[in-house]
């Protein structure tokens, strides 16, 4: 059986909005402040690039023991022998997912609306990124919000944890963990902050708090 991945602060990378301090850099500050996982996430980088990139952040988040898993690109986080790889539901069927990244990997589902709770299963998913939780403007194709209702009400129904997505920050974080999140994972709360250690610290606190 494979072991269920610390999903308490996930953080999906954004090339755009890491430019100015470097990718790897920011990861290595956001694990500092308490980061448990990493969603390499671009797409537009060629795959050659993408596993190049994963490489680097791979060997600074070694010594922490925080696994990297890469969005939308299986044959990638199978030739970086990433921890796993997080799939839309518009990137293929997880059964072939999990074909090509193998038994041990980590894989984890968007899901973004009642009607898709029936796509998850648990012999091949392990977890479920839900959402949009809240309106972001990191995604521009992104579904209509759930908010903290829906995610409660389509949280209940899945048959894996997830980790609410969309809109987070320090500020609903844990209403987020309230509706039944086993975690949250942000994009701009880390990667636009100025100083990602001290966000992502305020993020962990705010998770670890008692429901």
């Amino acid at each position: 059986m494979r072991p269920v991945p610390d999903l308490r602060l996930m953080l999906v990378t954004d090339p755009a909005m890491t430019a100015r301090r470097g990718l790897v850099d920011t990861v290595a500050e956001a694990v500092a402040g308490g980061v448990t996982i990493v969603q390499l996430r671009d797409k537009d980088a060629p795959d050659a690039a993408l596993v190049e990139l994963g490489r680097a952040l791979m060997a600074a988040l070694a010594p922490h023991r925080i696994p990297l898993i890469v969005n939308d690109r299986p044959a990638a986080a199978r030739a970086l022998g990433a921890a796993g790889l997080h799939i839309g539901q518009e990137d293929g069927d997880p059964a072939a997912a999990r074909a090509t990244i193998g038994p041990d990997a980590i894989l984890g589902l968007s899901v973004t609306h009642a009607g898709e709770i029936d796509t998850v299963d648990a012999r091949l998913v392990d977890y479920v990124g839900l959402g949009p939780v809240f309106a972001s403007a990191t995604k521009a194709d992104a579904a209509p919000p759930l908010g903290l209702d829906g995610v409660a009400a389509v949280g209940a129904g899945l048959p894996v944890p997830f980790v609410g997505i969309g809109g987070i920050d320090a500020g609903n974080a844990a209403a987020v963990m309230a509706a039944g999140a086993a975690g949250i994972a942000v994009i701009s709360a880390i990667c636009g902050a100025p100083h990602p250690r001290s966000a992502a610290a305020a993020l962990r606190a705010l998770v670890e708090r008692p429901r």
